[in-house]
C-alpha cells in the first residue's frame, strides 16, 4: 500500500508495520491508545506517555537528537515523526533506510487528520474513531470565553514566544486567549521591550519545552506589572495527539480560576 503523509511524501508498505518507531512524544501517546504495543519497538526520551513505555521501550535519542545507530538496531518498518518536532536532516537521512511518515500539525483538523491517517497505516481505524468522536465532543464543551490577551511562552534566555502559524495559537482561542505576537510565524524571539509594548493582560508559561517554574514569575511581573502570569500544562497547549480529550477540561478549569 502507498500511503500519503501530511507533508504528500510518499510511503510504500508492504504489509501492516510491526516494528515501528514514534519519535514523537504525543504520536506516542497515541499509539499507545489506539491499542498497539508490540509493534513499538522504539521511542525517544521525551516520550513520558505512557509511563510503563518510557519505562520498557528502546529510547532512541532525543526529538531533535535521534541517535541514528540506534534506530537502525532496531530495523524499523516504520518510523512516525514531524516536520517541527524532529530535524529535517536527521529525518532525510531515515528517509533513505526506512518508510518513514511526517506530520505537519498547525490545527485541530491537522490533528483529526492525523490521528485517522496513522490509525489507517496501523490497522486501527475503529480506534481512532472513537478517539476523535471522543475529542470533538469534549472541544463543543468549551464556551464562547471573553478573549483576553495573553503572550505564551515556551522559552528563556532568549525569551521565545509563539506565533499565528502554530498548534499552541490554534489551543489559545479555543481557551479564549488573544495572542498578542499572533502576527509573527512560528516561534519569534521578542525583547522584554516587546513584551512591555505588547502589554498582555496574561502572560502564560507553559511547562515545555522549557520546564518554567514558580521562581520564573518575578521576573515576568517586573517586566509587565499589570499582567497576570500563569503556569500552565504545555502537554495542554502542545500535544495533537489523544491527549486532546483531557484539554477541553483543562481549558475550562484554568478559565475559572482567571
Amino acid at each position: 500500500m502507498i500511503y500519503s503523509d501530511q507533508l504528500n511524501n510518499k510511503i510504500n508498505l508492504l504489509q501492516s508495520p510491526k516494528r515501528i518507531i514514534s519519535v514523537v512524544p504525543s504520536q506516542t501517546e497515541l499509539l499507545y491508545d489506539l491499542g498497539l504495543d508490540a509493534e513499538i519497538v522504539g521511542i525517544t526520551k521525551f516520550c513520558i506517555h505512557p509511563e510503563k513505555w518510557f519505562r520498557s521501550k528502546t529510547r532512541v535519542g532525543g526529538t531533535k537528537q535521534l541517535n541514528l545507530e540506534t534506530i537502525r538496531n532496531l530495523k524499523p518498518d516504520l518510523i512516525i515523526a514531524n516536520k517541527e518536532e524532529n530535524s529535517q536532516q536527521e529525518l532525510e537521512i531515515l528517509m533513505k533506510e526506512f518508510p518513514v511518515w511526517i506530520t505537519d500539525i498547525k490545527t485541530l483538523n491537522d490533528a483529526y487528520e492525523m490521528i485517522e491517517q496513522i490509525s489507517v497505516i496501523t490497522n486501527q481505524h475503529n480506534q481512532s474513531v472513537v478517539i476523535n468522536q471522543q475529542i470533538k465532543n469534549e472541544f463543543l464543551k468549551l464556551k464562547n470565553f471573553k478573549a483576553l490577551t495573553a503572550a505564551y511562552f515556551i522559552w528563556n534566555e532568549p525569551l521565545m514566544t509563539i506565533g499565528n502559524d502554530t498548534f499552541i495559537n490554534e489551543m489559545m482561542k479555543h481557551c479564549g486567549f488573544k495572542n498578542v505576537f499572533g502576527k509573527n510565524n512560528r516561534y519569534p524571539k521578542v525583547t522584554e521591550n516587546d513584551l512591555q509594548k505588547a502589554n498582555p493582560e496574561f502572560i502564560l508559561l507553559s511547562s515545555e519545552p522549557y520546564p518554567f517554574k514558580e521562581k520564573h514569575k518575578a521576573y515576568f511581573q517586573n517586566i509587565c506589572p499589570q499582567s497576570k502570569v500563569l503556569l500552565v500544562d504545555g502537554e495542554m497547549f502542545s500535544w495533537y495527539g489523544s491527549r486532546l480529550i483531557k484539554s477541553p477540561a483543562y481549558f475550562l478549569e484554568l478559565r475559572k480560576n482567571l
